[in-house]
C-alpha cells in the first residue's frame, strides 16, 4: 500500500473514538451561526486532546490515555446507511465526492523506484484513499452487535441569553431521554442507559451580559455539580471588526466532509430494506446506480467502454459507443465541481479570536478529563463487577457442565458448516453483550490488554451460540487489540481477521463491515511488511457491487506489489490497469487517467504493443473527457505512429477518434497549426532539386540527361562530376581553381555536402521530394498538401552594408495563409504548388514532389509541410483494391473527418569528428539543404542532340549535331565542355576552314564525315603520298589531350571550347553545331559523361558559373585489329633522293575481327596515312594486284610501305613542332587526314606517345642539332639517350576504313579510323590498347618510389649503332681452268645511325662453323687487310673496299664480316657486335 500520513496505530485509534452527541437550543445555534458554524462544527477542530489523561482500570491500576480524540456530532435520528450493510445512495455519493475532490497535487512528491530495467515515477502517497477511508469509517452506521459507534455522552447546550436557562436545560435533558428510552427512534444508538449529560452554557461576548452568565453558571454548578457543567464564552469580536484581521480558519478541512455528509443524510430517502439475494445477484444494477451517481456528481458520461473488460480494446467502428460516445462526451462534458454548497464561499470563525480558540480547546479538555473519562471509568468498574458476579453464579454450572461433557474449548467449525445465524439478536442485558460492551469501553480508552481479554471471552461465547455476526465483530476487535497492545505480547492473529471478513461477506452479507475489517487488516499487514498478504486481502475484497471501492483497493494492491522487497513490476502495472478501469466505471475519470499513466511506465517500449495501444487509447479518451486535449492528442499519436499490431478495423477506429479529438483541439485554439503524427516522414531522405525538370526527347532531338530526381545518388559519380567541374573551372580561370569554388549540386540528399547554403536562381523552381510512409493498415488521404516556408528579402545587386542587412531581416512566411486551405500563399514572393490530393495505401511508402517558384532574391528557409489529414469511409475495410485506390477516383478526403496540420522537416546534420572536443562528444553540423539562397537571374542552357548514335563500331566516325538553347533572359558566354572520354568527340577545328555540312541533314547515308578529294586520273593507288604540315595547336593541343600535358591555351585536361558565333548566346537564341564522334577502341558498353560549362555575360553575380551534365551509353562493337612493325631498310641514303635522310619498311597487318552479328558484310581499307614530326609514309610497295584490300569476317591482309624521314627543309625551327601528315589512298578518293575530324581524333587518341616513352626521350629531342658525339662526362643518362635514339621511331599509322552494313534491306557505308603508334624498330605495335597490368602493380605500392637510376644501354640497343651494307655483283664468271683463284671486289658501306662519334672495328677473320652453312654456301676467304679500326662521326657514311677469294664455282654468302662498335667517349666500354644484314649471296660461274 502507499505511504500514509498517519501510522497504523494512530489510524486505528482515530477510527474508534468516544462518540459525544450534541443537543442545542435555538438561541445557542444562533450564537454559533454568527461564525457560519453549528456547535458540533465549532468544536470539531479542537476535539484532539493535546495533554495526557489518566484513569484507573478495574484492578485499580493507573492508566495513561494519550492522544485521545473524541467525536462530537449533532443528534440525527435518521440512519445514513441501511442496517443491511449495503451502502445507500447518499453514502455512495459522499464517498465518491470525497475521492473526486481529493486529487494529486501538482508537483507533488514522487517516489522513484528502480526495479531491474524499470525506473518508475510513482506517487508516494494516495491522499484520496486516506480521505475515502476516513470518510468511510466516520460514516459507519451504528449497529447492534457492537458499541464502538454508540454515544457515550450528550452535550446539552443553552445560550446565556435565554430567559430561564435552567428550564431550557431541563427540556433538552428530557428530549435526550425521550430519544434514548422511548423506543420511537432506532438512531442514534446509545452506549449505556445512563448516558452522561454535560450542561454547557454558551455566552456571546459581543451581545450578552457577562455578569448574568456568570451568575447562571454558578447556579448550574450548584444544580449539576462543578464536574457536570461548563460556561463557554465565544464571539469576543464582531464580524465587521474581524474582517480586517486575519484569523486562522481551522474548520475548512473538516467542514467540506461534514457538509457533504449532513447534506446526504438529510437528502437520503427513508431506508429501504434490500433483500440480500437481490444485492448479491444484481451486479449490473448496482454498478449502474454507482455509475449514475458518478455521472450526476462528476458530470461525466460513462460510455460503452466502461462496461467492457479493462484489457479489451475499443469496439468496432460500426458499433455504437466509440466515436459517438466521444462526441457525446464532448457535448455534455462539464468541469467537476470542486466545492459544494456554501462551504467554500464563506469564512468561518469570523467572530472568534485566538482567545476564543483557547477557551474552546480548554472546554473540550475539561469535558473529557472531568466528565467523560470518569464516566467511562465508572462504567467499566460497574460492568466488570456485574460480569464477575454473573459469571460466578449463572455461568458456573454451565461451565462445569461443559468441562464435564465436552471440555472447555469450543470445537472449531468452518464458516460453511455454521448456520446463517446473523439474524440472532441478544437482549441488551445479555451477559455476552455486557462483555462486549466492557471490551469496547476499554478499547476506546486504550486499555488494550483488558479489551483483548474481553473480546476473546466474548468470541468464545458468540461462537458457542453460533451468533456469527457477533463472533465476527469480536474476532475483528480482538485482532486489533492484540496488535495495539504495548510491547506486543502476542503475535497479530491475522486468521481472526480473515475469519471475520469471510463471515461479514459470506454469512452476514454485510460488505460495509467486511470492508472496514479489510482496511484495518491491510494496514496492519503493511506495517509488518507483509505486502503479499495485504495485496491478496485487498484483491479479495473487490467485487462488482462497488466500482469505487474496488478501484481504490486494486490501486492499493498495486502499491503493495511495487513496495515488496523484490518489486513485482508487472503485477503493479496490471492491477493499476484494473484500478483505472474500475475508476472509470465509477466516474472517477481523473483517477482513472492517473492509474493508466502510471501503468504506462511499465508497458512502454517493452514490446507489449497491444497493451500499450489499449492504455494509450484509454488515456486519450479520458484526457479528452477531462478537457485535456493536448494529452489526448499525444496518447492517440502513440497509437498511430508506433508499429501497431492491431487489425485494420481497430486502426481505423483509432484513426477516426484521433481525428475527431484533433479537430476539437484545433477548433478550440486556432493559434498555430498543430503537429500531425501521420503519415511518417523520413526527413533525412528528403531531396531538394534546383532548376527545371528536364524536357524529354522531342522528335529526333534528345535532351541532355543532366540531373533528375529519378536518378539514384552515386558517390563515385558525384566525385567524378566534381573533378570534371574543377578541371573546367581551372581551364576557364587560367589554370587556377578559385578558393571560393563550390561545386554545383543540383540535387541535394543525405549523402551530399550540405554544410553550405545551396544557391538557387530566381524564377527557377525548387522541387522538394519528401518520403511519406503510412504505418497503418488503413489508407490515408492527404489533401491541399504544400510546403511551409520563411523568406527574407535580400538584394544581391547592390553592396550589402550592415544597416541594410538589419533592415532586410524581416522574414515573410506563408504559415498564416497555409493554415486555411485554398487561399493565396504570397505567390508574388514565392509561388507555392499545392497538391490537391495525395493518397497513401496501407503500409505504403510514397514520394511527393512539391514545388516552389521564387520570384524575388533573398534567403529561403523551407520549414515543413502543411496538409489536411483525413480518414476515409473505408478506413476499417481490409479489402481495399490498391489499384483502384491509386487512381483518381480513389477515396476522397471529403468522405471522412479531416484536420489540417503540419509536420516540420527537421534534418540532423552530419556527426562532427574533427577536433578532440567533437570526437569526445556527440555534436552534429548543420544540414542546409532546405535553406537555399535565391540569387539573381542566371543563364539557363538546354542542350539537344540530333542523330546521336547508341552503337558504334570500334573506331567508327559518325557525324551528329548539337543544339544549344539559352532558355533564360540573361546572355550566355564562355561555353565549354569537359568529358571523361575526350577522344570520343570533337567539334572540329575553328582555325581551319572546315566546310560544314548542312545544319539539318536528313540522312547520313554515303555522306562522308571526312574531307575528301578525288584521286587524279591515271594515278596508281598507293603511289607517292600527299604530304601536309599541321600544328597540333590548330586541333586543340592546348587542351592537353596528349599525355596529360597542359598547353598554353585553356590549361585543362580534356576541356574543349565550343565555338559560338560571337562567343555568346543571347536570351532565347539557339545554335546548332556539328559534332563528330568516334567509337571507342575497346569493345563493350561505355559510359561517357559530358559536362557543359557556361557563364553569365553579367559578371559579379553570386553564382560564377553553371554546368549541365549529360551521360550517354555507347555500345562499341569490334571492327578491325591493326598490327604494325617498323624494320630498318638496307638501302643506303644516297641511292634514292627521297631516302637520303634514311628509310625503313613498315608492315601493316589488318584483321577483320568483327562478328557477323553486327551486320557488317566487309571492310575496305580505303587509305593508310601517317603522322609524325620526323617520319612519313612514302609509298606502298605491295604488288600491284594486291592494292585493293577487302576483308570479310575473320579475314586478314598485310600491307607493306616504305617510310622516309621528313626532308631537312621541312624541319625548320618554326616547323619543329608541326606534324607531317602523309596520305596513301588505296581507293578512288583521297581523304585529307590533316583536317577535321581525322586530325582531331588523331590528336585526341587515348594512347599518346609521350605517355609511353621514357622521360629521357623528351630530353634528347633538343639535341638534334648536335652533329658530334656527346661531350666527356655526359654520364650513363646521355649514353642511354643517344643509343635509344638510334632505335626510336616516332611514327603514327592511321588506317581509314569503310564498312558496308545492311540495315533495313539497304546498304549503309560506315567510316572509321584506327591508330597505331610505332615506337621502336622491330617492335610490333597494335591498335588495341593492351591491358594495363603494370599500372595495377603500381597501385599496390604503399608509398611512391623514386624513379630507378638510368642503367647502361642494353646489348640489343648497342647493336643498332652501325648499319652495314655489302655492294657486289650478283654473279661473277671466272675461268678456273686458267686461273685457280677468283678475286671479286666488294664494297662494305658503314652508316652511323647515332648522333655521336662511334669507334668501329671490322673483323674479316670470322669463319662459318655451321655445317649447314658449309654445305649450302661453300667456303671462301678474304684477301688483304682482314681487320679495320676507324671512327665514324654522327650519321657519317663510310665505304671500305674488300676482296673476296674463291677457289671453286658455286653460291657463296658474303655476309661474314663482323662489325663491332662502341661510343667514342666511352673508353671502358667493350665493342658490341652489330646486327648484320640479310645474307648476301653471290654466284661464282666457271666460264670454261
Amino acid at each position: 500500500m502507499a505511504q500514509c500520513v498517519q501510522s497504523v496505530q494512530e489510524f486505528i485509534q482515530d477510527s474508534f473514538v468516544p462518540m459525544v452527541a450534541v443537543l442545542c437550543s435555538e438561541d445557542a445555534e444562533k450564537v454559533t451561526r454568527k461564525n457560519n458554524l453549528n456547535f458540533s462544527e465549532l468544536l470539531r477542530p479542537f476535539c484532539r486532546l493535546t495533554s495526557e489523561g489518566h484513569m484507573r482500570d478495574p484492578s485499580n491500576q493507573l492508566q495513561v490515555v494519550k492522544n485521545l480524540r473524541i467525536s462530537v456530532n449533532n443528534v440525527v435520528t435518521r440512519p445514513s446507511v441501511p442496517s443491511s450493510g449495503v451502502p445507500g445512495h447518499a453514502h455512495r455519493r459522499l464517498l465518491s465526492e470525497v475521492v473526486l475532490t481529493c486529487q494529486p497535487a501538482e508537483g507533488g512528491v514522487a517516489n522513484v523506484i528502480t526495479a531491474g530495467d524499470y525506473d518508475l515515477n510513482i506517487s508516494a502517497t494516495t491522499p484520496w484513499f486516506e480521505a475515502y477511508r476516513e470518510s468511510f469509517l466516520q460514516s459507519m452506521p451504528a449497529s447492534d452487535h457492537e458499541f464502538l459507534n454508540h454515544y457515550l455522552a450528550c452535550l446539552l447546550v443553552v445560550s446565556s441569553s435565554e430567559a430561564v436557562p435552567v428550564e431550557k436545560f431541563l427540556k433538552l435533558s428530557q428530549e435526550q431521554h425521550r430519544i434514548q428510552h422511548s423506543g420511537e427512534y432506532t438512531n442514534p444508538k446509545w452506549f449505556i442507559p445512563n448516558t452522561l449529560k454535560y450542561y454547557v452554557l454558551l455566552h456571546d461576548m459581543s451581545q450578552g451580559d457577562e455578569q448574568r452568565a456568570d451568575s447562571v453558571y454558578e447556579d448550574m454548578k450548584q444544580r449539576y455539580g462543578a464536574q457536570g457543567c461548563y460556561l463557554l464564552k465565544v464571539n469576543s469580536r464582531t464580524a465587521a471588526a474581524g474582517a480586517d484581521e486575519q484569523i486562522p480558519d481551522p474548520w475548512s478541512q473538516y467542514l467540506h466532509k461534514s457538509s457533504l455528509q449532513s447534506q446526504d443524510q438529510y437528502e437520503d430517502p427513508a431506508p429501504v430494506v434490500v433483500n440480500n439475494t437481490a444485492v448479491e445477484n444484481n451486479v449490473g444494477g448496482t454498478s449502474e446506480v454507482d455509475g449514475h451517481d458518478s455521472e450526476e456528481k462528476d458530470g461525466v458520461l460513462v460510455n460503452s467502454l466502461d462496461n467492457t473488460h479493462p484489457l479489451q480494446l475499443d469496439t468496432p467502428s460500426d458499433t455504437p459507443g466509440s466515436l459517438d460516445a466521444l462526441r457525446a462526451v464532448a457535448v455534455e462534458t462539464k468541469p467537476p465541481p470542486l466545492t459544494t454548497g456554501v462551504a467554500a464561499a464563506t469564512s468561518h470563525g469570523a467572530c472568534l479570536t485566538l482567545n476564543d480558540h483557547d477557551r474552546i480547546r480548554l472546554f473540550i479538555q475539561e469535558f473529557t478529563f472531568r466528565g467523560l473519562l470518569p464516566h467511562i471509568e465508572k462504567n467499566i468498574r460497574q460492568l466488570n463487577d456485574q460480569l464477575v458476579s454473573r459469571k460466578g453464579l449463572s455461568r458456573s454450572l454451565f461451565s462445569a457442565t461443559k468441562k464435564w461433557f465436552g471440555g472447555g474449548k469450543v470445537p472449531e467449525k468452518s464458516i460453511a458448516e455454521l448456520k446463517n445465524t446473523s439474524g440472532l439478536l441478544y437482549p441488551p442485558e445479555a451477559p455476552e453483550l455486557q462483555i462486549r460492551k466492557m471490551a469496547d469501553l476499554c478499547f476506546l480508552v486504550q486499555l488494550y490488554d483488558l479489551a483483548y481479554s474481553c473480546y476473546h471471552t466474548a468470541k468464545k461465547d458468540f461462537l458457542s451460540d453460533q451468533a456469527m455476526l457477533y463472533a465476527a465483530g469480536a474476532l475483528e476487535m480482538a485482532a486489533v487489540s492484540a496488535f495495539l497492545q504495548v510491547g506486543a505480547p502476542r503475535p497479530y492473529p491475522a486468521h481472526y481477521m480473515d475469519t471475520a471478513i469471510q463471515t461479514y461477506r459470506d454469512v452476514s452479507k454485510n460488505m460495509v463491515l467486511a470492508e472496514r475489517c479489510a482496511l484495518l487488516s491491510a494496514e496492519v499487514l503493511k506495517s509488518q511488511a507483509k505486502y503479499s498478504d495485504a495485496a491478496t486481502l485487498l484483491i479479495k475484497m473487490t467485487s462488482e457491487d462497488s466500482d469505487l471501492r474496488s478501484a481504490l483497493l486494486l490501486e492499493q494492491a498495486a502499491h503493495c506489489f511495487i513496495n515488496m522487497r523484490n518489486p513485482m513490476v508487472r503485477k503493479f502495472a496490471f492491477h493499476m490497469i484494473l484500478a483505472g478501469h474500475r475508476f472509470s466505471k465509477a466516474g472517477q475519470k481523473r483517477h482513472a487517467l492517473r492509474c493508466y499513466c502510471q501503468a504506462m511506465q511499465v508497458y512502454k517500449g517493452k514490446g507489449w504493443s497491444l497493451a500499450e495501444d489499449h492504455i494509450n487509447f484509454t488515456i486519450g479518451r479520458q484526457s479528452f473527457t477531462l478537457r485535456q486535449p493536448e494529452n489526448a492528442v499525444t496518447a492517440f499519436r502513440h497509437i498511430l505512429t508506433n508499429d501497431s499490431q492491431q487489425t485494420s478495423t481497430q486502426q481505423g477506429a483509432f484513426l477516426r477518434e484521433y481525428l475527431y479529438v484533433y479537430k476539437n483541439v484545433t477548433g478550440a485554439c486556432e493559434v498555430a497549426l498543430p503537429q500531425l503524427p501521420l503519415p511518417c516522414i523520413n526527413s533525412s531522405a528528403t531531396r531538394v532539386y534546383f532548376g527545371h525538370e528536364r524536357r524529354l526527347a522531342e522528335g529526333e532531338k534528345q535532351a541532355a540527361t543532366h540531373v533528375s530526381l529519378d536518378q539514384e545518388f552515386d558517390r563515385d559519380l558525384a566525385a567524378m562530376w566534381q573533378d570534371l567541374e574543377e578541371q573546367v573551372v581551372a581551364a576557364a580561370k587560367r589554370g587556377v581553381v578559385p578558393a571560393t569554388f563550390q561545386s554545383t549540386q543540383c540535387c541535394l540528399n543525405s549523402q551530399t555536402d550540405n554544410l553550405r547554403f545551396p544557391l538557387a536562381v530566381v524564377e527557377e523552381p525548387i522541387i522538394v521530394e519528401v518520403v511519406f510512409r503510412n504505418p497503418l493498415k488503413v489508407p490515408l488521404v492527404l489533401s491541399d498538401l504544400s510546403l511551409l516556408w520563411k523568406f527574407t528579402l535580400k538584394d544581391f545587386n547592390r553592396p550589402q552594408t550592415q544597416e541594410d542587412s538589419v533592415g532586410d531581416a524581416v522574414p515573410i512566411s506563408n504559415e498564416k495563409e497555409a493554415s486555411v486551405p485554398r487561399t493565396s500563399q504570397k505567390d508574388d514572393v514565392i509561388a507555392t504548388e499545392v497538391i490537391s490530393e495525395f493518397y497513401l495505401s496501407p503500409e505504403e511508402t510514397k514520394l511527393a514532389r512539391l514545388k516552389l517558384l521564387p520570384h524575388q532574391t533573398g534567403q529561403l528557409n523551407i520549414l515543413g509541410l502543411v496538409y489536411n489529414l483525413a480518414s476515409t469511409s473505408s478506413t476499417g475495410d481490409t479489402t481495399i483494391n490498391s489499384t483502384a485506390a491509386s487512381q483518381t477516383e480513389g477515396p476522397s478526403a471529403a468522405e471522412g473527418t479531416s484536420v489540417r496540420g503540419r509536420q516540420d522537416l527537421e534534418i540532423q546534420g552530419p556527426r562532427l569528428n574533427q577536433t578532440k572536443e567533437e570526437k569526445t562528444s556527440v555534436s552534429h553540423g548543420p544540414d542546409r539543404r532546405l535553406d537555399p539562397t535565391i540569387t539573381p537571374p542566371m543563364p539557363l542552357l538546354e542542350v539537344f542532340f540530333l542523330q546521336f548514335p547508341t552503337a558504334l563500331l570500334c573506331g567508327e566516325i559518325r557525324k551528329a549535331y548539337v543544339e544549344f538553347c539559352n532558355m533564360s533572359r540573361v546572355t550566355l558566354c564562355g561555353l565549354r565542355v569537359a568529358s571523361t572520354h575526350p577522344d570520343f568527340f570533337t567539334f572540329g577545328s575553328s582555325s581551319l576552314a572546315t566546310p560544314l555540312t548542312p545544319l539539318s541533314p536528313t540522312s547520313f547515308e554515303n555522306c562522308s564525315a571526312y574531307k575528301t578529294l578525288a584521286t587524279p586520273p591515271g594515278a596508281t593507288p598507293g603511289s607517292v603520298a600527299a604530304v601536309t604540315l599541321v600544328s597540333e595547336g590548330d586541333f586543340g593541343s592546348g587542351t592537353g589531350l596528349r599525355g596529360g600535358v597542359s598547353g598554353a591555351g585553356t590549361g585543362g585536361k580534356g576541356i574543349t571550347e565550343i565555338p559560338l558565333g560571337e562567343g555568346t548566346l543571347k536570351p532565347g537564341e539557339s545554335t546548332q553545331l556539328p559534332m563528330w564522334l568516334r567509337g571507342p577502341d575497346q569493345e563493350g558498353v561505355h559510359e561517357i559523361h559530358f559536362l557543359f560549362y557556361y557563364e553569365s555575360a553579367e559578371k559579379g553575380g553570386k553564382i560564377s558559373h553553371r554546368v549541365l551534365r549529360h551521360t550517354v551509353f555507347i555500345c562499341a562493337s569490334r571492327s578491325l585489329s591493326v598490327r604494325a612493325t617498323a624494320c630498318r631498310s638496307n638501302t643506303l641514303p644516297e641511292e634514292e633522293e627521297e631516302e637520303r635522310n634514311g628509310s625503313m619498311l613498315v608492315f601493316v597487318d589488318v584483321e577483320n575481327i568483327n562478328s557477323s552479328e553486327a551486320g557488317v558484310r566487309e571492310f575496305h581499307i580505303a587509305q593508310v596515312s601517317s603522322s609524325s614530326k620526323q617520319w612519313r609514309l612514302h609509298k606502298c610497295i605491295n604488288p600491284a594486284e594486291d592494292k585493293d584490300c577487302k576483308l570479310t569476317s575473320r579475314e586478314r591482309g598485310k600491307l607493306c610501305f616504305r617510310a622516309t624521314r621528313c626532308k631537312p627543309l621541312q624541319v625548320t625551327l618554326k616547323a619543329a613542332e608541326k606534324y607531317t601528315f602523309a596520305d596513301l589512298s588505296l581507293g578512288n578518293e583521297l581523304i585529307i587526314t590533316s583536317t577535321t575530324p581525322c586530325a582531331d581524333f588523331f590528336f585526341r587518341r587515348c594512347q599518346p606517345l609521350e605517355s609511353l616513352r621514357p622521360p629521357v626521350a623528351m630530353e634528347t629531342q633538343g639535341r638534334h642539332s648536335r652533329s658530334q658525339g656527346v661531350g666527356h662526362g655526359g654520364g650513363d643518362k646521355d649514353i642511354a639517350g643517344v643509343v635509344r635514339k638510334c632505335n626510336e621511331v616516332d611514327l603514327d599509322i592511321i588506317i581509314l576504313w569503310k564498312a558496308f552494313v545492311v540495315e533495313d534491306n539497304k546498304q549503309v557505308i560506315l567510316e572509321g579510323q584506327l591508330h597505331v603508334a610505332l615506337q621502336t624498330i622491330d617492335k610490333e605495335a597494335c591498335s588495341l590498347t593492351p591491358k594495363e597490368e603494370a599500372q595495377e602493380m603500381v597501385l599496390l605500392k604503399f608509398k611512391p618510389e623514386l624513379p630507378p637510376p638510368m642503367t647502361r644501354p642494353s646489348m640489343e640497343q648497342l647493336s643498332h649503332l652501325i648499319k652495314t651494307n655489302l655492294q657486289y655483283p650478283e654473279s661473277y664468271s671466272h675461268p678456273f681452268n686458267q686461273k685457280s683463284l677468283c678475286m671479286v671486289p666488294v664494297t662494305l658501306t658503314l652508316s652511323n645511325c647515332s648522333l655521336a662519334q662511334v669507334d668501329v672495328i671490322i673483323d674479316l677473320r670470322h669463319k662459318t662453323t655451321s655445317p649447314e652453312s658449309l654445305e649450302v654456301h661453300g667456303s671462301f676467304t678474304w684477301l688483304g687487310q682482314t681487320q679495320f679500326k676507324m671512327q665514324l662521326g654522327a650519321q657519317e657514311v663510310m665505304r671500305v673496299q674488300l676482296r673476296a677469294c674463291f677457289l671453286h664455282a658455286g653460291v657463296y654468302n658474303l655476309g661474314t664480316p663482323r662489325v663491332f662498335a662502341k661510343l667514342a667517349d666511352q673508353g671502358a666500354m667493350c665493342e658490341t657486335s652489330q646486327q648484320t644484314a640479310t645474307p648476301a649471296l653471290i654466284i661464282i660461274i666457271n666460264s670454261t
